[in-house]
This record gives C-alpha cells, structure tokens and sequence, in this order.
C-alpha cells in the first residue's frame, strides 16, 4: 500500500494565525518603546536632574557634585536613562499588547479573574517606587553623606560618579517596585492552587526571616534601607493574606450559589417528570382498555 502523506494545512492554519497576531502585537510594543526613547532622550538631562534631586537635597545647600571619570560615562548615562524613562513610559501600551495577544485564548470567568492582577501591577510598582524615590533613597543618601568630614587628618568627601549614582538609584527603584508586586504573585500562587493561605499563615515566621533577607540582598548596606522595605513588604503579605480570606469566602458563597440553583434545577426536573409520569400511565391504561 502506497505511503500517503496527510494534509496538514487545516492543523497548521490556526498556528499560523497565532504566529501572525504574535508578530503583529511584537511589533507595536517595540514601535512604541521605540518611540518613547526617542522622546526621552531628548529630555534626558531634565529626566536625570529629576532622579538626582534626592542625591541633591542630602547635600548641603550648594555643595555637592556629580563626575565622571570616563570620556563616555556620561553619554552612556543618557542612553541608560532615556531607556529607563521609554520602558515606563511604554509599559502600558506593551501590556495591552500582551493582553490583546493572550485574551482571546481565555474565557469570560479567567478574564475576569486575571483583570484585577493586571491592573494592580502597575499600580503596585508606581508605590514601590515612589517610596523608593521620596522616602528611602533622600534618607539613605543623608545617612551615607554623614560619613564626610576627617580621618586622620585628611579630610574625606563624597565624590558620587553619574553612572555609579544612576546604577544605584535603578536599582533603589526596581528593588522596592519589583518587592511591591507580592500581593500578585501571592494571589497568583492562590489561585493556581500551589499555595493556601493556611499554609502561609503557619509559614509566617519563615516568611519573615526571608522578607528580612531579601531586604538585605537588594537594598544598599544600611540597616535605614532595609528596614524602609521589609516592614511595606511584611504589610504587603498580610493584606495579601486578607484577600486570600475574603476570596475564599467569595468562592464559598459561589459555590454554594450554584449548589443551590443545581438543586433547583434538579427538583424541577423532577417535578416535571413526576406529572409527566400519570398522564403517560393514563393513556397506556386506555389503550388496553379499548383493545
């Protein structure tokens, strides 16, 4: 028997059309980021200004200075700033992008229960990092300035270098806006079943000692800055906590919601039946009394 080789083109199609919407959506998240890194490097001077005020305002009034030791740090730092700024202020168009690309795939009810996780992201990474930049990094900067002054007859002063400086406060903004977004992945955790709340509550002193430690690893090496993100952060798992109990108890009420709209169902089914079951009776008699 001769070897046939099957059609492949109705099986392929849809993958294709996958492969397509994908390419498309790519494209409109790099045009956009695109985009906002052309605007922001041209205000990248004014956007580096506004991320070396708290550096400022440590200083005392007048004094204080950024340098650079290489020819090309400063150019380099505009290019890192204007694409800090373009990812930002992008990021709304590039996660409606992925949103439009994954939605289709989903039904009504996961729609609705993953909105809220995209919605709070952002929401979540903007107090993270507006505590970084208005609260931790002025208090930590003062506290490293306080290290100025003599030793042992010289005199030492701070000498903070742009890259060095940005690299910093990056990383002061990514830490405590990535630390933010607990609560999403705890819920998410939850709702995917691989964590209970019961079981983070008797973890919680584990979860504790790893809040401390994780705070230790990403913020500089002052007990200030590590305190400014683990105390959020130990709020953050409780809150987190209280919404697993009150989307427990919402389940709950669901579920027995449609317990009970299935037992009804039910039992009118079967008092349909119940009336039917006579009148069919009925008939079969007559029919054996005529014959």
């Amino acid at each position: 028997m001769a070897f046939k080789l099957k059609d492949l083109d109705d099986s392929q199609a849809p993958l294709i059309d996958h492969l397509i919407e994908l390419r498309k959506r790519l494209v409109r998240a790099v045009f956009a980021l695109v985009v906002a890194f052309a605007v922001c490097l041209y205000f990248a001077d004014d956007i580096f200004g506004f991320l070396v005020r708290p550096l400022t305002m440590a200083f005392p009034e007048g004094e204080g200075q950024l340098i650079y030791t290489k020819l090309y740090e400063a150019f380099f730092v505009e290019i890192k700033v204007a694409l800090f700024a373009a990812f930002f202020i992008s990021f709304p168009i590039i996660a409606n992008q992925l949103w439009a690309f994954v939605a289709p795939g989903l039904y009504a009810r996961e729609k609705k229960a993953f909105l809220p996780f995209i919605l709070a992201t952002p929401i979540l990474f903007t107090m993270g990092a507006s505590l970084a930049y208005f609260v931790v990094m002025p208090t930590a900067f003062e506290w490293f300035l306080g290290f100025e002054g003599t030793a042992g007859g010289l005199e030492q002063t701070a000498l903070p270098s742009m890259g060095e400086y940005l690299d910093l406060v990056m990383r002061f903004i990514l830490a405590f806006g990535i630390s933010f977004l607990l609560p999403v992945l705890l819920m998410l955790l939850n709702r995917a079943g691989i964590v209970s709340r019961d079981q983070l509550s008797k973890g919680r002193r584990y979860v504790v000692v790893a809040v401390f430690a994780l705070a230790a690893i990403i913020t500089p090496p002052d007990a200030i800055s590590q305190l400014l993100l683990a105390i959020p952060l130990l709020l953050l798992f409780e809150g987190s906590l209280l919404l697993m109990l009150l989307s427990e108890r919402k389940q709950k009420k669901e579920q027995e919601r449609e317990k009970a709209e299935a037992s009804g169902t039910q039992a009118a089914s079967t008092e349909l039946t119940g009336t039917e079951t006579p009148a069919d009776d009925l008939t079969s008699e007559t029919k054996t009394s005529e014959s």
